[in-house]
């Protein structure tokens, strides 16, 4: 995405869209990662030599990606093969070795960190010693592809929160957590901030891409969820009454802070505390999210049905149209790796002793009501554990598209919801880029200030009982 940002101008436009899909090779899920940074050279050329205005090349560029999975180093900076996707099994029964070691609730108290089987934590603890032996640095995926870009190595600290290996009280590396893991303390780089300038493009890249060689590359809140957060336009006055939904492939919930939560309750609830832009907190759950949907949809596509927009604009209209149908946990294991969905979904009704979904739109409608469910609980649990009040819910990412799931989530939560921005992660990634360079100033409250004055954004009221999904 290329943007334009100034007092009063926030606009994007798509520069280079490509695939990233997972490879599994000898029976391990992988990243394609140096396809991904392929196609990155590509978008970047574009703007070095076929600009999509006369505005010149770009200030600065900025990474974000998904959390958790990460390349590993040898001492020459070679990577030591494809990045693991967190979807393969090789994590599965391997937290119930870490924490003999080390007590989940001693983790927590480090790194108050939720529960997730495939945090890079447990990742590492599934590494064969030969692989760690060799390595000489870890780097998460968007500082993998900064790294690549810049030739400088470090973690940026949102995306770091997420590891399970920073300690969230000091916002440095956890070296009691290390310990008790054997990780090479050598492993980890120095961290950075949002909003540090990391370098410049390598020459080598420089040339490929014809953009100028002293062209910045800016850390951003790279954790996806980081940047998204930062363009939740919230209004000032209410910054501390707001829950958000980061809807995408994952789904976010929680609510933003000063301070972690790391009572045993939050712990119990399998709360999160991750990093935020300027210091603030992420206090969130992970929910399945969209990847239901898509992975349900790819499976009706194998099996010859049409998967393209159009039909699944038909299918929500299809669903939406049913009463409610079953409700299902979406953060069963069972939905976690790729496969056959929807019969991972009938055979959990079936468990639960209810019947299965007879139709696509039934899937489906299982799906939305079971992610507005979801939801709910989460910014219920959000606004208990933390001591706020919950007036507004603002659902930014991809999902604010879905309008049915934006309706059963404000009939569910009993709150408004207000849908967008839809690229939400790209504009908080280009905002922060934008303020370390002077195009635009001020606290996190302007920042959003600016997205509400130049974005769309859709409110969805709760209808009265029954309309809907209800409140579960």
């Amino acid at each position: 995405m290329v943007a334009d940002v100034g007092p009063d101008t926030l606009a994007l436009r798509e520069a280079h869209r490509f695939a990233n899909d997972p490879v599994r090779v000898r029976g391990s899920l992988h990243w394609d990662v140096l396809r991904l940074f392929h196609e990155i050279l590509a978008g970047l050329r574009r703007l070095g030599r076929e600009p999509l205005d006369e505005g010149g090349p770009p200030v600065s560029v900025g990474v974000d990606s998904w959390a958790i999975d990460y390349g590993l180093l040898d001492a020459t900076g070679e990577l030591l093969g494809n990045p693991f996707a967190y979807r393969d099994g090789r994590t599965d029964g391997v937290a119930d070795r870490v924490h003999e070691r080390l007590p989940f609730a001693d983790l927590y108290r480090h790194t108050g960190l939720q529960y997730l089987p495939f945090t890079t934590l447990y990742q590492l603890a599934a590494e064969p010693p030969e692989r760690i032996a060799a390595a000489e640095r870890l780097l998460l995926v968007p500082d993998l592809l900064t790294y690549w870009l810049t030739g400088r190595a470090g973690t940026e600290v949102t995306n770091a929160s997420t590891t399970g290996l920073l300690d969230v009280t000091t916002g440095t590396w956890a070296g009691e957590v290390l310990d008790a893991l054997g990780v090479p303390e050598r492993l980890l780089p120095p961290l950075r901030n949002p909003g540090d300038v990391v370098g410049t493009l390598l020459p080598e890249v420089a040339a490929e891409t014809g953009l100028p060689a002293a062209t910045a590359v800016t850390a951003v809140g790279s954790h996806d969820t980081a940047s998204s957060v930062v363009a939740v336009p919230a209004d000032d006055g209410s910054d501390d009454s707001f829950a958000y939904v980061s809807c995408g492939t994952w789904s976010l919930v929680g609510v933003e802070l000063d301070a972690p939560v790391l009572t045993p309750e939050s712990r119990a609830a399998n709360f999160t505390n991750e990093g935020g832009v300027d210091g603030r907190v992420r206090y969130l759950r992970n929910v399945m999210g969209l990847w239901l949907l898509q992975e349900s949809l790819r499976t009706w596509e194998r099996a010859g049905r049409r998967a393209g927009r159009s039909d699944l604009t038909d299918l929500l209209a299809a669903a939406e149209g049913l009463p409610p149908g079953p409700v299902i946990d979406p953060d069963d294991p069972r939905f976690l790796p790729p496969g056959d969905m929807p019969a991972r979904i009938a055979a959990a009704c079936r468990d639960a002793g209810q019947p299965e979904p007879p139709t696509p739109a039934h899937v489906v409608r299982c799906i939305l009501d079971s992610l507005a469910a979801a939801y709910a609980r989460a910014v219920d649990d959000a606004g208990r554990l933390s001591g706020r009040s919950v007036r507004v819910v603002h659902l930014v990412g991809g999902g604010a598209l879905n309008e049915p799931l934006c309706r059963l989530t404000a009939d569910a939560c009993g709150l408004p919801v207000l849908a967008g921005p839809v690229e939400a992660t790209a504009l908080g990634n280009v905002l922060v880029q934008a303020r370390a360079h002077g195009a635009v100033t001020g606290d996190l409250a302007g920042l959003r200030a600016l997205v509400r004055r130049t974005q769309a954004v859709r409110r969805y009221d709760p209808r009265p009982s029954g309309a809907g999904a209800g409140r579960r």
